[in-house]
This record gives C-alpha cells, structure tokens and sequence, in this order.
C-alpha cells in the first residue's frame, strides 16, 4: 500500500513539474495592434494546453532587453525595428523576404533569437496631417511637406518616444527629405496621443503607424514616402533559440498569426479598439473565435 502511494505521488509531481515547465513568458508592446498580437499569441497557445505569463504594454527597446536576457521567452516584433533600431544595420532593404533572412541570420548568431515568418502586412512609420491642411496645401509626400516647412517655420509635429530617439527615427527622416525642424518644434508624447493632439490641433503634423485604426477614426491623411526613407516592418514572432528549441510546437500553434491577417484586417481591428468598442483581448479572442482557431 505505502508503494503504491509513493508511486501515485510521484506520477503526480511529474505531472505538475511537466505542466510548470510549459509556462510561456510572453510580452506585447505598448500601442493598440500590439496589445491585439500579444493577446492573439496568448490566446493560441492557451488553447493549446500551455500555461501563459503574460506582460503586456512594454516599450521597445525594454521589450527586447527583457527577451535577450531571458526575462521573456517571446513576442512580435517588426523586421524593420530589428534591423536597425537593434542589430545597428544600415543598409537599406526594400525586399520584405531578404531583410526577414538576414534579421534571421544575424539576430540568431549574435543573440540567439528565432525569427518566424513575417505575418502579412507593413506597419510602417509614417506623418500625417489632417486632410482638410493636404487639400489647402497640396500636401501629398513628404518632399511636399519638407517644402512647406520651409515656408512655415513654426509647424510643431508630434511623435512617439521611440521614434525620437531611434537612429531611424524623426531626426534622420528630416534629414533624409532636407528638413530644417528644430528640436522645440518637436514634442514627444505617447503612441496614439498624436491622433489626439493632431485632432485637436495641438500640433500640426503626426507621427503615425500605416496600419492605425485612428487613421479612420480622424480622417487623417498620410503622406507618402516617395524617396523610401522608412524600412519595411513586418511583424513576425520572435523567439529565445532555447525555448523554440524545447517546445518547437509552438511555431505550428502562432501559424494562423500568418495565415489569417491582412492589412485591411488589422486595420479593422485596430480601429475597433481605437474607438472604444472593445478591448484588445475581447477582439483577438472574438477573431480567432470566428476562425475556428480557438474554443
């Protein structure tokens, strides 16, 4: 009797050091489309049968401090933060697939990363203004906007931490389209404040994601980047070497995050969030749910 008891106890502590090993570190960054893929990997892998410890809401460099030091297992990233903003690339890409293989390439070498496939739509950075300024000023590129502001000195743009301090940010843009914007016409302000400020017209031009749903809400107009300053940003889910290694099942779960989003798609769903109809967790789970993906 007293065996058979130690034998059940230890097939029960096998048991739940197996289900304790699958604990899944997860992050998101701190932006709407973030919170919506962070809540769609959790609710995958929860489906799954893994356990989740979720932080959400994180900025991008300590999102990728947390990751290479092995405080968070994964995450979705974009190709084109990597491969600048993190590996200190300059070399400018404008093939999606060849820049995805070199981000794989380098981040694995120097810091054991796995990169997924890119999920199939460019959230690039981008400035707008509303469209009522593009019509009376035939504002329709930047080279169009860097020719206004010479004209007009005192235009004030908004832009999100990140992209103020990033090599590839702000600065280098103004440089790149010739430019002359001094810092204190220059605020910094939270991701998704600038729709706002620019609503209200507390500045006058924008800082912005290609694939904002706040694009709709404000009718906002985006200025094409004719001379391709921006990189290519494709998401894709990136990956401790480590962890990809010992659960490389979890590669087939995040695959309908390839599979099943569009443009037009996260476009949408961002903006459900944007203007208050629910909550980023509710819509991925609601999206997933209507795919089938998920229970």
């Amino acid at each position: 009797m007293r065996k058979t008891i130690i034998t059940f106890t230890t097939i029960i502590l096998l048991v739940l050091t197996a289900l304790g090993a699958e604990k899944i570190r997860v992050a998101s960054k701190s932006f709407t489309e973030g919170y919506i893929l962070g809540s769609m990997v959790v609710e995958l892998l929860e489906n799954a049968g893994y356990k989740v410890d979720y932080k959400d809401g994180m900025s991008s460099f300590v999102i990728r401090s947390a990751l290479v030091n092995n405080q968070i297992d994964l995450y979705v990233d974009y190709t084109g933060t990597a491969w600048v903003a993190f590996l200190k690339q300059q070399e400018m890409i404008d093939d999606p697939d060849l820049l995805l293989q070199k981000v794989r390439e380098k981040d694995l070498s120097e810091n054991r990363i796995v990169w997924y496939d890119t999920i199939n739509f460019n959230n690039t950075y981008g400035l707008a203004v509303k469209e009522e300024m593009a019509r009376k000023n035939s504002l329709e590129t930047l080279s169009d906007l860097a020719a206004y502001t010479t004209k007009n000195k005192k235009l004030i743009f908004g832009v999100n931490f990140d992209f103020f301090e990033r090599p590839d940010g702000f600065f280098a843009m103004a440089n790149h389209y010739g430019m002359d914007i001094p810092k204190k016409n220059v605020k910094t302000m939270e991701i998704g404040v600038t729709y706002e400020a620019l609503s209200r017209e507390n500045i006058d031009v924008a800082m912005v994601f290609s694939t904002d749903g706040k694009l709709d809400k404000y009718n906002l107009k985006v200025l094409q980047d004719n001379k391709a300053f921006f990189p290519i940003y494709n998401p894709a889910v990136c990956i401790r070497e480590e962890t990809h290694k010992k659960y490389p099942n979890i590669q087939e779960i995040l695959s309908p995050l390839t599979k099943y989003l569009t443009p037009q798609i996260i476009r949408r769903l961002n903006f459900l969030v944007d203007t208050g109809e629910t909550e980023p967790e509710r819509i991925a789970k609601n999206y997933l749910k209507t795919l089938g993906l998920i229970k």
